[in-house]
This record gives structure tokens, sequence and C-alpha cells, in this order.
């Protein structure tokens, strides 16, 4: 399969029941055909609404599933799909602007485990990032196995890739934005940032967490406090609790202002 962000002719495979459920439901990029193991009951809906989409539905055989999927995790269903275009980071910040939104983006340096890309992807998806970027090179891209992480929401959030990660938060601080990093070394906790206009949230991957020329670019950094022995948490987690605390402070300061 051809890499994600290809031509317009490359394609690649999705798996697992949500993942191919919700390419159904966003309809944002065309779904080919879907395999599954078996037409029942565990099946019918999914089998419905590809026909109601005139999606072709095949039934195979688990060893021609397991074929196409490493592992064999597919939950007996696959899709094969038009690879997901990259957006521009810029369009993101534009998108957001459009909805009369402040920008929220999440800037991922270094990810390259394709769960935690995946579970960081479903996050974004429901606090409301209006798109997450990601280097060009030493990072996963979208693969099935992000698909299937993400639990389908890698078909509702914008996802961009930029060749320099340093050049592209000079473009968002042109643009108005703040840039604010996550780094288990910084004094200040994450709750003391303002959090609510147009921001990026920069965070490390897996070990070398965010490179020093990048983390120099950052107008502000900010830690999770730690009352354990451990040092930092998984990438995933650990963007989580912030992207919650964005919403959380968006929240608050909406019904202020409502009231």
């Amino acid at each position: 399969m051809a890499p994600a962000g290809g031509s317009d002719d490359a394609r690649e495979v999705i798996y697992g029941l949500r993942a191919v459920r919700e390419a159904l439901r966003a309809g944002t990029r065309p779904l080919l055909r879907i395999l599954v193991l078996r037409q029942d009951r565990q099946f019918a809906d999914l089998a419905r609404l590809a026909r109601t989409a005139r999606i072709p539905v095949h039934i195979e055989p688990k060893q021609a599933l397991d074929r196409l999927v490493p592992g064999g995790k597919h939950q007996g269903v696959i899709g094969v799909v038009a690879a997901k275009r990259y957006a521009d980071p810029l369009d993101i910040v534009r998108y957001a602007h459009r909805r009369g939104e402040p920008p929220f983006l999440v800037i991922l340096d270094g990810v390259e485990d394709p769960h935690n890309l995946g579970a960081v992807i479903r996050t974004a998806e429901a606090v409301g990032v209006h798109g997450v970027v990601l280097p060009e090179r030493r990072a996963v891209g979208l693969t099935g196995t992000v698909a299937k992480a993400s639990a389908g929401a890698l078909e509702h959030v914008r996802v961009a890739r930029t060749p320099n990660l340093s050049r592209l938060i000079e473009s968002l601080k042109a643009e108005g934005l703040w840039i604010f990093a996550l780094d288990h070394r910084a004094s200040k906790p994450y709750t003391a940032l303002d959090l609510t206009g147009p921001i990026a949230l920069v965070l490390g991957g897996e070990g070398k967490g965010i490179r020093p020329g990048v983390l120099d670019k950052c107008d502000d950094s900010a830690s999770i406090p730690m009352q354990g022995r451990v040092e930092s948490l998984n990438v995933s987690v650990a963007g989580a609790v912030l992207m919650y605390e964005v919403l959380r402070q968006r929240m608050l300061q909406a019904k202020i202002q409502e009231e």
C-alpha cells in the first residue's frame, strides 16, 4: 500500500469495527470496498451502511484478512480506502477562524509509536482540537494501526505534516498563536498557562521528548506535577491531561462571559 498523503490513486487499509464504521460515517475519503469475515449480526450494521453508500462488501476467509493486517488484529473487518490527505498547517488555522474559534493545534515532535499517535488523535477529536501536526521525518505516519488506535477519530481530525517544526512554529507565531511546550523539566505547572487564546501545544516523542531546537522556539513550557517515582507520563496520557486543561479553561471562560 502507498503511504498516506500520496497520489490520488494511493490506497491503504484501515481495520477494526470502529475505524471502518467511522470512515463510513465521516465520508471524508472514499471507501473502495469492505472485507468482512462473515455476514452475521456483528457485521450486519456495517454492511448495511456500506450498501447504502454503494460500497461493495466482500466475505473473505480469515487467512486473507490476516495477510492484509500484521498480527491479524482486524476484528474481522477491513476497509480498502483512499489514502488520507495531509492538510496544510496554516489552512488548519484558517479553518479555526472560519468557525469563529481561537485556533487550537497539537504539534507532535517525533512520536514514533502508532498506538500513541492514534490515542493522541482520539483525544484531540474529543476536545475539539482543530488539527494535529507531525514532522515529515522521524515520526510515524497515518497507518492503519493509527486509524484503529484512534477508534475512528482519524477520519474527523485534520492532520498536517511539515519538513521543519521550528520554521512552522515561527509561522504560527506570525499568525498570532502562542506556542506552549510540555516538558517534564519545566518548573511551571501546566495549570499556570493561559490556554484560552490561539495556541499550539507541543508534545515530545517517546524517550527523547521535544528536541532542544524546537523547545527554544516555544513561548513557554510547563510540566505535569508528578508525585510518584517516574519522571514523566506516556505522551498520549500527558497530551490528554493538557488537552483537557485547554477544554476546561475555555469552557470556564465561556461560562463567565455568559454571566
